[in-house]
């Protein structure tokens, strides 16, 4: 019998959480830092921004990837869905995002004009870890 190709299982929904970002404000403005392993529970190994979008993100899943997405600048709606759920989460505050772990199906929609999404991930982007359609996505996670 030929092996089986290796399976993963949905992320977990219930898991999914808002973590507020540390903030320090004065006279000057407002500095809001995220330190790995500290105010992030993962080693952040890659951080992304988006700007200037001109279309709806994502449309994919990280097979091990935990990652916090924060709204610098503008709004946008991040859905989050295992194959059974979606949950929608508006990003509109710097000093707060989302934190979700792997294989957790991911979309941005609803994007402001002005938005700038940071997206803090623990680990480097290699698209072979990474699920790139919905049917795959309900593939992978099929027991």
């Amino acid at each position: 019998m030929a092996p089986q190709p290796e399976r993963s299982h949905a992320g977990d929904l219930n898991a999914v959480r808002w973590l507020a970002i540390p903030s320090h404000g004065d006279d000057r403005g407002v500095l809001t830092a995220v330190e790995g392993d500290i105010d992030v529970p993962f080693p952040i190994a890659r951080v992304y921004i988006l700007h200037h979008i001109s279309a709806d993100r994502g449309g994919h899943a990280h097979r091990d990837t935990h990652q916090l997405v924060i709204a610098a600048a503008g709004c946008c709606d991040l859905v989050l869905a295992d194959g059974v759920e979606e949950r929608i989460y508006h990003l509109d505050d710097p000093t707060r995002g989302v934190l979700f772990g792997p294989m957790l199906y991911i979309r941005m929609q609803h994007i402001s004009p002005d938005a700038r999404l940071v997206v803090l991930a623990s680990t480097h982007y290699d698209k072979r870890r990474s699920i790139r359609s919905w049917e795959e996505y309900l593939e992978a996670i099929r027991p």
